[in-house]
């Protein structure tokens, strides 16, 4: 398995909006990633496989030192196997290299092992209003 990572890597809407629908199991949507990316993130990561889009981690920010993970989503004929946690140390290094001091996550329950235990992350008090 030759998995590539890139920084801020050339997607195209289709590829993203097929990777969310296989990761995430939700009904093919038709967003404008691009538009999206270059208005409100630091960047992204994105993990490829052979010239197919295999894995995508979007790294918001407040301008300052603060980076936020969003949409982390692997295939999932590839889960299990290192990508996700790949796409994370490659999102700490890129935001770390611009200067932020601090990379947030929040997470669904049964994510928890896997932000802990093979990404890093540590359990911090943080607040939270659902809108």
């Amino acid at each position: 398995m030759a998995i590539t990572y890139e920084w801020r890597g050339d997607i195209e809407n289709t590829a993203l909006n097929r990777l969310h629908t296989d990761g995430f199991g939700s009904p093919a949507a038709q967003t404008d990633w691009r538009t999206q990316l270059e208005h409100h993130s630091l960047g992204w990561v994105c993990a490829w496989e052979n010239g197919d889009l295999i894995g995508f981690i979007n790294v918001a920010w407040d301008g300052g030192a603060h980076a936020f993970i969003l949409d982390t989503v692997v295939a999932r004929h590839l889960r299990s196997r290192g990508v996700g946690a790949a796409l994370i140390a490659v999102a700490a290094e890129e935001a770390r290299a611009a200067k932020c001091e601090w990379l947030h996550v929040d997470f669904e329950e049964h994510l928890r092992s896997f932000y802990f235990d093979a990404c890093g992350f540590r359990e911090t008090p943080a607040g939270l209003i659902a809108l």
